[in-house]
């Protein structure tokens, strides 16, 4: 019996052991990983009272002032965590005398000194505590609850214990020190990179944009804006992310209501999901925004001016204070910070906010001061060109001035002739389009491109199954009208056996059947015609004009009726140009073509040979304007040329042109586009 009982006790033991091994390998890689302070406390605390098998446990640890507060806490009780009762008080100047020291200690139940201001455990149980060591100081307390009926020897083993497993924990906290100080040595890099740029132009819009984009960046939100007043109106400047804004957008014009109304308060809004307490007006505002962006977190600030500058000291030294927030500065805009993704906690982005609103409040005042002032943009450029009048830069002043002022008078009185350009092709005089009467299908091409074809000549055949079928049908319905007629009047012929009746039936059958035969005639000689134009022939004598593979592209294929499938041009005749002058230019074309009635004449080139340039003259303009390709509305002008015989001209070549519209001065000439757009869009 004793040895069973032995063996169970070893088994339970050794079970006991495992378990304890476990939880310290896991309390091992707990203080090497980055958990957050949260996170870390409560797997550790709950780990080590699991392996010391206690009651309950707490960490404390020291805040802003050296405050020791409570960071995490299994079982305490009511009495430890009221800290308006005598336990709780007595209980945490114990654990605040604890704290500061550097070793561990055992703390019996209900001890402590007959002094009330002394600190004590007013507890029933064993107090196993051992302070968390940082790298000079201690960082903290770990207070474990234990049973009080264990020996001694035990007793000094949960001590042991725990003194092991906060060793472990110092150097998490270590760790974490480290970081916080890495964090913070960058966090005051990004400010005072921060500082630099927003104070680093006076003017309004890039500081804007620098603290839009920086900004966000120091804080570590998804999205800044900034707001600047306008009369009672906040208009959104930027927004960081964006090189520029449209101000009719549905999200720039919601976010520009928002701070509108919230800059009206003067007082900051922070929303976080809820609208319960905000006014209606600001309420539905940002319902508004809310739906267009999307956003889980906004902070509103109006951005007032510093106490201390010009502008402040003499709105207050001219206007009676009115409200009890005038002494806090004019509201000169908003600071619009979202968080749409991310959620940074609040002891993170408050302080960031803070930094980023002091100097953009200050950046942003300096910068209105100086985008204010009368007549800024002359006196900046003035102040930046006074060198070019001083020393030894004088001279080349007047040399350029005068230069300047010559070319300005040989632009104004000096003319020349005035040409409008035009793009064009080269076409002949006689060209005729070759249309689809019937649709079908190709079946036969007879010509290639520049092929020379005499006028009937075939060109195309066409094949359309619906004329075979109505032909078939009508031939059908002919043939059998046709015996039908032999039928009744073979029984006409056998009058005598007939019935009175019966014979004038017959004889208003054969009618019937004559004027059903007569139209299926006339319908039979409407389908041959329509046949005979699936044959497609040439309407002139002439060289076939299409620019694609006819064999290729048209055989086999469906057209419909008015489809221009190719061109025949007779190029043994006249050619003309055929040029697209642009509408706006026609102005000048006109007038000049009432002082030459002989017709304007027209300097061209051939792109197939740019370097000679031949002449023509101007036969007609078309009345109407047309949409030619991209330039957009076009009139067609014809230019009749003289065809040169060492020339092969080929239909369609482009061309460019130059109409000759008398004569004007050589800056007109010249800038004659841009001074008509300012006469028609600055002028006007």
């Amino acid at each position: 019996m004793s040895s069973e009982q032995s063996s169970v006790n070893a088994e339970t033991i050794e079970q006991t052991k495992q378990q304890i091994r476990s939880l310290v390998n896991e309390i091992s890689q707990l203080s090497k990983s980055d958990l957050e302070a949260e996170q870390y406390y409560a797997a550790f605390l709950q780990r080590v009272v699991a392996a010391l098998a206690a009651t309950g446990g707490a960490i404390w640890v020291f805040g802003e002032g050296r405050r020791l507060t409570l960071a995490y806490q299994i079982n305490l009780s009511e009495s430890l965590l009221d800290s308006s009762s005598e336990d709780c008080q007595r209980h945490h100047r114990l654990v605040e005398a604890l704290a500061r020291n550097a070793e561990g200690m055992l703390v019996p139940p209900l001890s402590g000194a007959t002094d009330e201001r002394a600190g004590g455990n007013p507890t029933r149980y064993l107090l196993v505590v051992c302070p968390l060591r940082g790298d000079s100081q201690n960082e903290g307390l770990v207070e474990i609850f234990q049973r009080p009926d264990s020996p001694p020897a035990t007793q000094r083993g949960y001590l042991r214990f725990l003194q092991q497993m906060c060793e472990l924990a110092s150097e998490w906290v270590k760790t974490q020190k480290l970081r916080q100080f890495s964090d913070r040595h960058s966090l005051w890099a990004q400010a005072d990179q921060f500082s630099r740029l927003v104070h680093e132009s006076l003017d309004l819009r890039s500081t804007a944009y620098a603290v839009a984009n920086e900004g966000r960046r120091l804080i570590g939100c998804d999205r800044v804006s900034v707001g600047i007043m306008h009369g009672r109106k906040c208009v959104i400047e930027s927004i960081s992310g964006q090189d520029s804004l449209e101000h009719r957008s549905n999200i720039v014009a919601a976010l520009g209501r928002l701070a509108s109304k919230v800059v009206a308060t003067g007082e900051p809004l922070r929303y976080e999901g809820s609208t319960e307490d905000l006014p209606p007006q600001i309420e539905k505002a940002i319902h508004d925004y809310v739906d267009e962006s999307y956003a889980k977190s906004i902070v509103v600030l109006p951005m007032r001016r510093p106490a201390g500058t010009e502008a402040d000291v003499r709105r207050s030294s001219s206007v009676e204070v009115e409200r009890e927030t005038d002494h806090l500065g004019e509201v000169i805009g908003a600071l619009i910070v979202e968080q749409l993704e991310t959620h940074l906690p609040r002891n993170v982005f408050e302080p960031r906010l803070d930094m980023v609103y002091e100097h953009s409040a200050r950046a942003l005042a300096n910068s209105l001061d100086h985008s204010t002032l009368f007549l800024m943009p002359v006196w900046r450029t003035l102040g930046r060109a006074s060198w070019v009048v001083k020393g030894r830069a004088l001279p080349k002043t007047l040399l350029i001035t005068t230069l300047v002022i010559a070319a300005i008078l040989v632009l104004t009185f000096v003319k020349k002739d005035f040409y409008l350009k035009a793009e064009g092709s080269v076409q002949p005089v006689v060209k005729r389009d070759v249309f689809v009467d019937v649709g079908g299908t190709v079946t036969d091409v007879y010509v290639e491109d520049q092929k020379h074809v005499k006028k009937g000549e075939p060109l195309l055949q066409l094949e359309n199954t619906d004329v075979e079928v109505q032909l078939v049908d009508v031939d059908g319905k002919l043939q059998a009208a046709r015996e039908q007629m032999l039928a009744a009047r073979d029984a006409l012929a056998r009058q005598d056996d007939l019935k009175e009746d019966e014979r004038i039936r017959l004889f208003g059958q054969v009618a019937e059947l004559t004027k059903q035969i007569e139209s299926l005639q006339e319908q039979r000689a409407l389908l041959d015609r329509k046949k005979e134009k699936l044959r497609i022939l040439s309407p002139i004598t002439g060289q076939v004009m299409i620019s694609w593979d006819v064999a290729r592209s048209l055989k086999n294929r469906t057209v419909e009726p008015g489809q221009i499938l190719m061109a025949v041009a007779d190029t043994s005749q006249d050619w003309e140009l055929e040029l697209f002058m642009l509408e706006r230019r026609m102005g000048h074309v006109d007038q000049a073509r009432q002082q030459a009635p002989g017709g304007l004449p027209v300097k061209y080139v051939l792109a197939t040979d740019p370097k000679t340039t031949r002449i023509g003259k101007v036969k007609a303009i078309e009345e109407i304007a047309q949409v030619h390709a991209e330039e957009g509305n076009t009139v067609r002008v014809r230019v009749d040329i003289q065809k040169d015989p060492g020339v092969n001209l080929r239909p369609g070549a482009t061309v460019t042109a130059k109409l000759q519209c008398g004569r004007r001065s050589i800056g007109y000439t010249w800038f004659h586009e841009a001074v008509e757009w300012l006469q028609a869009h600055v002028l006007f």
